[in-house]
């Protein structure tokens, strides 16, 4: 069973995977939440679709004044040092952090990734579908804030203290 893990979610401006707007950390050490981080972040690049506003409603002006990727990596970095991460679809945030760390030209350190979406679409094969809400709540975690990466990666937290 995992004990120790950063969970992590990430939103996006537009449909470039570099183009993350906000990110969520939830650490769990010896299987209790200890740390929590939310940032927004100036994407790059640095516009917003309007499919992607209303999905989780931020827009250019939260995010002018914000601070660019490698910057607030800086400060989740010493935060996750040593653990695994976990995402709900892997593929989306692993490939986001992937593609910010290549537009910054900082160095990936290979982070292991595990999914907590797998692992639902694995061992929770009554459910309607496997989206972060219908899981969590399935796990006994109401997500009240989908779509604010601080809220869903909690909630990813959360199922993978079940799951994983």
């Amino acid at each position: 069973m995992l004990r120790d893990f950063a969970a992590i979610d990430f939103e996006t401006a537009n449909g470039e995977l570099s183009s993350v707007c906000s990110v969520g950390i939830v650490v769990v050490r010896n299987g209790i939440i200890t740390d929590r981080f939310y940032s927004l972040i100036q994407p790059e690049p640095n516009y917003y679709s309007y499919s992607n506003t209303m999905i989780h409603g931020l827009s250019n002006s939260d995010t002018d004044d914000a601070e660019v990727f490698s910057e607030v990596w800086k400060r989740i970095e010493p935060l996750i040092e040593g653990l695994p991460l976990v995402a709900h679809n892997k593929n989306f945030d692993e490939t986001c952090l992937k593609a910010a760390f290549k537009t910054y030209q900082m160095d990936y350190p290979d982070y292991v990734f595990y999914c907590t979406l797998a692992a639902s679409r694995r061992q929770l094969k009554h459910l309607p579908n496997h989206e972060l809400n219908t899981v969590a709540e399935d796990c006994g975690y109401i997500l009240d804030n989908h779509h604010h990466a601080l809220a869903d990666a909690e909630a990813c937290a959360e199922i993978a203290l079940q799951l994983l």
